[in-house]
């Protein structure tokens, strides 16, 4: 189970409308994987605004009367551009970053999708992407590790992490819903308004990632015995 289909599945039982990435739209991506070292930069800021576009269209919504379902985070690029580049063009990515994150909506939910790295090659190898063919056990092991970091350290928005091989939302009804009953025990926990420093509404809004993340939160606890 990806990312992408567990968000179609999600927006599917919330009539929510969905947020997907488009990598495919980036014309440094193919560039990147042949000299990362020159294209790094270039790629992670085509990312970096894409999604800050993406994301910014959500103020036309009515978004308290509408759900939305996504499969990124605005802050997931952030870990790439960590891995990829140098300290000179990661201290502006950040400046950059920084700047435009607090216009963006913040999720109630942020859905984490534990996997592993031959795993996540499968895929890689599954989609058939041409440039993919480049990327490396190692490299994806390497992103592994920067993601793991990461969210041990997240602390934006509740967090589910979901062990994908214990788990079957597409043939076991009862693990979809067992999803959909920790995000509402998080919005109750969470009913309250936004920080007055944030410019972005509050509203329902989740991001399924895909990638391993070793701590298990108190949520995925009480997904596993809801299960």
């Amino acid at each position: 189970m990806g990312k992408k289909r567990l968000a179609r599945l999600l927006g599917r039982r919330l009539n929510a409308r969905l947020l997907l990435e488009e990598p495919e739209e980036n014309p440094f991506l193919p560039l990147f994987y042949e000299a990362p070292d020159q294209y790094g930069f270039q790629t992670q800021v085509f990312f970096m605004l894409s999604r800050y576009r993406q994301q910014q269209e959500l103020h036309q919504m009515d978004l308290f009367e509408e759900a939305v379902v996504s499969n990124f985070i605005f802050e997931k690029d952030r870990i790439y551009a960590n891995v990829t580049l140098n300290d000179t063009e990661f201290a502006l990515y950040e400046r950059l970053a920084a700047t435009l994150s607090e216009k963006l909506p913040r999720p109630d939910l942020v859905i984490y999708l534990q996997t592993t790295v031959n795993h996540l090659m499968r895929g890689i190898r599954r989609h058939e992407r041409g440039y993919e063919r480049e990327i490396t056990k190692e490299y994806v092991a390497q992103l592994l590790e920067a993601y793991n970091h990461f969210f041990f350290h997240y602390s934006i928005t509740p967090l589910l992490a979901v062990n994908v091989s214990e788990v079957d939302f597409e043939n076991r009804p009862e693990h979809l819903e067992a999803v959909l009953k920790t995000r509402t025990a998080f919005e109750k926990l969470s009913n309250q308004p936004p920080d007055a420093s944030q410019n972005a509404p509050y509203h329902r809004y989740i991001h399924p990632i895909c990638l391993i993340f070793y701590f298990c939160f108190r949520a995925y606890n009480n997904f596993k015995t809801a299960s």
